[in-house]
């Protein structure tokens, strides 16, 4: 059983001998890792980088970096719930775990963090980069590669894609990378296994993947400092962090309950649709009669509805957590916490899930995007992996000429080079991708500076 003594550590990544360096006297081990995130050119990045919705329009919607720091808001607010409740039942608590006061903090940190390895176009992205290896020109590829390290390719995972931005070593950004508390990095991971061991339909460990085969390394340095459960050598599979529970049921309710206030604001969904939804989850009888007698403008009460929302699924889902921590700790809790929520929640919860999908993720704009993610970022793909791997014609030379520094690996082989292409591509934002294809296709022609 895992020991919350040893899961939650301020030894940072890269830094030697970190964990006995004195405490920020403004701020903790892991408020540091937050605020080195909020600052960093990745998380800005996030600011261009779709959600749902596309962007930009004449309508606020929430991209990647908005989405982020609200996922950050309930995963503290989670967090500290169970900080709380554990100290209620334990009043040595702090004395005989002096860390896990900062649980708040540490949720918060990995919430910020969870897709700073999404590519452009929300997970259609994501998919355009898998396909120009399984149906593209990238096939060509699988015999340079071994079977571990074509399953990464073919299965491009922004979560896996986080836990690198945050611990390689990329040109000249220095040996320590981001150098976060290696709890922060362990609460990212939400399915710590190779690719090769991933797309485990019913486990909720190995759902997808975690870590690329260039970080696998890494993710075990970490997973054996905190005392993870490791179930499998080769390929590597281990049990998540505990915190990765509630890191995962912030991102849920936020997309889910956020979504349907863009979704007014489109005029995709109604303002009584969305209280029809969101009501059964508020659980209260005097919200309705307020709502129609103070307000009239319906954003607001769309806003209302949606706090209140919020509210009693962290709390519910903080009970869950709490209920649960023989079997987390255990690694034998194969659900989210969101996935067993209690009515009059869990029914509520479905239909929600079931309108966003009929409503929401097929609307006709959201679609276009996704057809264009998959045009743009495989046609940037086709150029650059070719280029970059053969290097040899005039053409090829100019296209690596586009590539940064920071992202041409020192390493020589196909998985390294084809990494750097990934690494290059992946962390566009929607207009950056946009114009550079354009541009590279002879669609439109760059403007001097």
């Amino acid at each position: 059983m895992m020991q919350w003594e040893k899961l939650i550590s301020a030894r940072r990544w890269g830094v030697a001998n970190s964990d006995t360096q004195d405490q920020d006297k403004a701020r903790s081990q892991f408020q540091r890792d937050y605020d080195r995130l909020i600052f960093s050119s990745p998380f800005r990045r996030l600011q261009n980088k779709t959600q749902v919705f596309p962007l930009p329009g004449s309508v606020f919607v929430h991209n990647r970096l908005t989405h982020s720091l609200e996922v950050a808001s309930v995963g503290r607010s989670m967090g500290t719930i169970f900080y709380q409740n554990l100290k209620k039942h334990d009043a040595e608590l702090d004395q005989r775990l002096p860390l896990i006061s900062e649980v708040g903090n540490i949720v918060a940190a990995a919430c910020l963090a969870h897709d700073m390895g999404n590519p452009a176009f929300g997970h259609s992205g994501e998919a355009a980069m898998s396909r120009y290896f399984t149906d593209g020109d990238g096939a060509r590829y699988k015999a340079e590669l071994t079977d571990e390290q074509w399953h990464d390719v073919i299965n491009f995972e922004g979560n896996a894609n986080a836990f690198r931005i945050l611990t390689y070593p990329f040109t000249g950004k220095g040996n320590g990378a981001f150098a976060l508390t290696y709890t922060t990095l362990a609460s990212i991971v939400k399915y710590p296994c190779a690719a090769i061991a991933g797309h485990v339909k019913g486990n909720i460990h190995q759902k997808k993947y975690g870590f690329f085969q260039s970080e696998q390394a890494s993710f075990e340095d970490i997973a054996n400092e905190l005392g993870l459960i490791k179930t499998q050598e080769n390929p590597l599979i281990y049990k998540r962090h505990p915190l990765v529970y509630l890191v995962e049921a912030a991102d849920d309710i936020c997309y889910s309950i956020i979504d349907l206030e863009d979704a007014h604001r489109l005029k995709i969904l109604s303002y009584d649709k969305i209280k029809e939804l969101l009501l059964p989850i508020c659980n209260s009888t005097r919200l309705e009669p307020w709502l129609e007698s103070e307000f009239e403008d319906e954003d607001a009460k769309v806003g209302l509805l949606r706090a209140k929302a919020i509210n009693n699924l962290i709390t519910a889902c903080s009970i869950i957590f709490m209920d649960n921590q023989e079997a987390i700790l255990s690694g034998n809790f194969n659900h989210g916490l969101t996935d067993v929520l209690e009515e009059p929640f869990l029914t509520p919860w479905k239909t929600i899930q079931k309108i966003s999908y009929e409503k929401i993720y097929n609307y006709q704009s959201v679609v276009q995007i996704e057809v264009a993610g998959y045009k743009v970022m495989g046609g940037l793909l086709e150029e650059f992996i070719p280029a970059l791997i053969n290097n040899s014609s005039k053409y090829d030379k100019k296209l690596v000429e586009l590539i940064p520094k920071q992202f041409i690996s020192r390493n020589t082989d196909t998985y390294s080079k084809i990494q750097s292409v990934l690494d290059f591509i992946s962390g566009m934002t929607d207009l950056y991708a946009v114009e550079l294809y354009r541009n590279i296709k002879g669609i439109s022609f760059p403007a001097i500076h």
